[in-house]
């Protein structure tokens, strides 16, 4: 826990991932766990003294949650969310909270609250949004487990730019907070430097609550030993039916094909042709119907406080909408085709962003970006599969780019079979060839 302390002292003025700390409080922990280790008292537990950072958007009771906005500046949290609380009960220590975009409505991570968030490799660019920070801070080494939170790709476009694995369950896998336990395009997930540190946290946190209805049953374990790809039928789609992906992703999906072929998956690219007028459409609508009044009211009465990304992204969704029926029938039409794919296909895989990297600030950001770019929005629509992020290779700016690993409604274990398999071949972090070399030397 002190070694973790240092490196946020030390790095952290640049990165600006963790601007919430408890570091007293953590130390006073992280003795506790080491007495357990000792064989002092009780059984170690599964993340027994592990130093956790938890987005500043989920609850934990008496700690800030601000969600990035200067309207909740103090803003206490009053309970503690199901997964932290599981998270304190197996022994992980929250020692910081993680930075957001405003309302988390961004895939970039810079508020008026808490200032820019940067790219640990590259902190001319951003950690992505809106779990920005919990990526940069992993990345950085200031933390060994994130959390997150997943409406349109906010756990998965950080864990990409950052180069560190993130997980987006199937809805109802881990539990919520109510009223969002019931928002389908929402998810709270692990985030990590390994696939299996990922699923240590995920089998941690998922399974049935009481406190949310649509929680499933069973609980899911991800088992230790997961089985190769020999065999298994991988589907590459590079553009999920008309994103606009740029030259570099592209040809960091086709190494990434490479590599399961390598490893002996029989692998086969598959085109979609999807109308992102009708996405947007069915997007825009239901985030509208969802949060429309609440974003409406903040603008009528705080706007002065408010981020231009915020601003233009509340006006947007505060707008009348008039045929939610409609956005369900889009809804239905994207989930039949990935289905369609996943007749043939074990687990498909396909870009993150299409963009190598996004500019470290909000004066280079539109919200229109994720609507253009955002892959990830895909598998919010198609919220029953499970959808795991693995770095993969480096834009020409030294910013990381991951895949998307998606499997059939509720397949979670051949989603993390495939990565494990992938991280394999692909190992990051593993020798300082594949670290942010000196944080805050290329700013």
């Amino acid at each position: 826990m002190r070694a973790v302390i240092e490196r946020i002292e030390a790095v952290d003025p640049v990165i600006n991932a963790l601007p919430i700390r408890f570091f007293d409080q953590a130390l006073a922990a992280a003795s506790d766990a080491e007495a357990r280790y000792a064989g002092r008292g009780a059984t170690p537990r599964p993340l027994e003294g592990l130093p956790v950072a938890v987005k500043d958007e989920i609850a934990v009771e008496g700690q800030p949650a601000t969600t990035g906005s200067l309207l909740l500046e103090h803003h206490v949290a009053d309970h503690t969310a199901p997964a932290i609380q599981r998270i304190l009960d197996a022994g992980g220590i929250i020692h910081a909270r993680s930075t957001t975009p405003e309302f988390c409505c961004a895939a970039i991570t810079d508020t008026r609250l808490w200032g820019v968030t940067r790219n640990p490799w590259n902190s001319k660019y951003s950690p992505g949004g809106s779990s920005g920070g919990s990526g940069a801070a992993l990345a950085a080494g200031m933390a060994a487990l994130t959390t997150g939170s997943d409406l349109a790709g906010s756990i998965r476009i950080p864990a990409s730019f950052c180069g560190v694995v993130g997980f987006k369950p199937p809805y109802g896998r881990v539990p919520q907070d109510s009223p969002f336990n019931l928002d389908h395009y929402r998810h709270d997930g692990p985030m990590a430097r390994t696939v299996e540190d990922c699923r240590l946290l995920e089998n941690v946190i998922a399974g049935p609550h009481p406190r949310d209805v649509a929680s499933v049953r069973p609980k899911l374990t991800i088992p230790v030993a997961l089985e190769g790809v020999e065999a298994l039928r991988v589907a590459v789609c590079r553009d999920l039916g008309g994103f606009v992906v740029d030259a570099q992703t592209r040809a960091n999906l086709t190494e990434a094909a490479a590599v399961f072929e390598s490893l002996g998956a029989s692998v086969s690219p598959v085109e979609m042709t999807l109308d992102l007028e009708d996405v947007r459409h069915a997007v825009r609508t239901h985030v509208a119907t969802m949060f429309g009044g609440v974003l409406e009211q903040s603008l009528q009465e705080y706007r002065d406080l408010m981020t231009s990304y915020a601003i233009a992204f509340s006006e947007d969704m505060a707008a009348p909408t008039v045929d939610y029926c409609r956005a369900l029938e889009i809804e239905n039409e994207v989930c039949s085709r990935i289905a369609a794919v996943f007749e043939e296909h074990d687990v498909l895989i396909a870009p993150v962003f299409g963009l190598a990297e996004l500019a470290a600030g909000a004066e280079q950001y539109d919200h229109e970006m994720l609507f253009r770019h955002g892959l990830t929005l895909i598998f919010n629509m198609c919220s029953r599969c499970p959808v795991l992020v693995v770095p993969c290779g480096r834009s020409r700016n030294g910013v990381p780019m991951g895949i998307q690993i998606a499997g059939r409604t509720y397949d979670d274990v051949s989603v993390f079979r495939a990565a494990s398999a992938f991280a394999g071949a692909r190992p990051w972090f593993a020798d300082s060839s594949v670290r942010p070399e000196s944080v805050g030397d290329s700013r």
